[in-house]
């Protein structure tokens, strides 16, 4: 019998949703996990492939707004909940759901398309390009000082208040939204995903204490928050309790301080275990020793450009630039062909051209370095950029950049 593509029913999720379970291993999601996803999956925008009577593969896109360089909101499709059956596997089945979604998301009108990959090998080849980076860490609070500003107009300016999560989660949403245009690949989380960071299943606490929110305040007004479980320890030398880091953000340097030294205070404690954390994160730069803290460096979102033109017009430069590209896409043939490129810090234009081209390179180092965490100069180190006239591989890596790290604070 052939495969047959659809568009999911809301009636059909629960057998999807279970099909897609199977493919990333068996494990069903917890009740509450399940009733998240289920209540943010539009089922318009997914689809599945049915053999007979049984899914046999998924693929889904949120209509996410993520943050670029210069504050813009840009409509993008958030790729998720892409999954085949194990027994369809190597049968072309991922290529077409991937084919189909492009197209759909090019009629959606929306010019990017993001995702986190469970397997990186995969997506390249459908021209999406590492975006972002994130940075985890073990931090051994007995051995790593805590430099703070201090004074009123420091740390000790900011009063800190356990809340519940739950009752604190408008005021969190609040700190985080006025964040989200100042840094590239932040997504604007609409009504229902602020139920996200509150995802606490008692089965995956791994001997953990239930969430804990902690808000820091100034005359009365959030101005920050972290969010953290604790898991109890103790060793020959005495306790050694870890600090499991959730999420922490705060609108200026002296509340993030304080939040950060309260949780490198926490009684019975000796360790923070941060994740998925920006890598220019300041609070490796409030740490009196680095190497006590174990970073680790891991990709993050992996971003496609659906409208060449629209996606590069609409984000700003560092400097001036002027460069005609010659972009490859086998994937999405659109795409393909050489597009001037004009803007600066206040605005950008990307039109078809019939001018000489001045770097080569395919969608996918364009996804790459979008965010500006990316340097176009380093895809060239690689053999991914080739420059075409002198001197505009420097000054378009310098305009692609952005002063700070692009950065997606959760998956999806």
């Amino acid at each position: 019998m052939a495969i047959e593509t659809r568009v999911l029913r809301a009636e059909d999720w629960d057998e999807w949703y279970g099909m897609l379970e199977l493919a990333f291993g068996g494990v069903a999601d917890s009740p509450r996990e399940q009733a998240l996803w289920r209540d943010l999956t539009v089922p318009e925008r997914a689809i599945g492939l049915r053999d007979g009577e049984r899914w046999v593969g998924t693929a889904a896109a949120f209509p996410f707004r993520v943050s670029v360089p210069g504050g813009a909101l840009v409509p993008a499709a958030g790729v998720t909940m892409v999954g085949v059956a194990p027994t369809h596997r190597r049968r072309g089945l991922l290529s077409a759901m991937m084919r189909r979604q492009l197209d759909d998301v090019r009629a959606w009108g929306e010019p990017l398309a993001v995702l986190t990959a469970s397997e990186p090998a995969i997506y390249g080849r459908f021209g999406y390009g590492l975006g972002t980076w994130q940075v985890s860490a073990e931090i051994d609070t007995d051995r790593a000082g805590l430099a703070v500003p201090e004074g009123p107009r420091g740390a000790d300016g900011v009063a800190l208040r356990l809340a519940d999560p739950e009752e604190a989660s408008a005021a969190c949403e609040a700190v985080y939204a006025a964040l989200v245009p100042g840094r590239p690949g932040m997504i604007a989380r609409t009504p229902g995903w602020e139920r996200l960071p509150l995802l606490d299943p008692p089965g995956e606490r791994g001997g953990a204490s239930p969430l804990v929110c902690v808000l820091a305040e100034r005359g009365g007004e959030v101005v920050g928050y972290a969010r953290y479980a604790v898991k109890p320890g103790w060793d020959e030398g005495g306790p050694a309790g870890e600090v499991r880091l959730r999420d922490v953000e705060a609108l200026d340097p002296a509340a993030y301080a304080a939040l950060w030294r309260y949780l490198f205070g926490l009684d019975l404690t000796s360790s923070v275990h941060t994740r998925g954390r920006p890598v220019d994160d300041a609070w490796q730069y409030l740490v009196s020793d680095t190497r006590r803290c174990r970073p680790k460096l891991r990709d993050g979102l992996y971003v496609r450009l659906v409208d060449v033109g629209e996606a590069l017009a609409a984000r700003t430069y560092q400097v001036p630039v002027d460069v005609v590209l010659e972009v490859a896409d086998d994937f999405c043939p659109w795409n393909a062909g050489r597009w001037r490129l004009t803007g600066d810090a206040k605005g950008a234009s990307c039109e078809r051209t019939g001018d000489a081209a001045d770097l080569a390179l395919s969608v996918r180092e364009l996804g790459s370095a979008y965010l500006g965490g990316v340097p176009l100069l380093s895809l060239a180190a690689a053999g991914r950029v080739r420059e075409l006239r002198e001197g505009a591989l420097a000054r378009a890596s310098v305009a692609f950049g952005w002063p700070v790290a692009p950065w997606l604070p959760h998956g999806f």
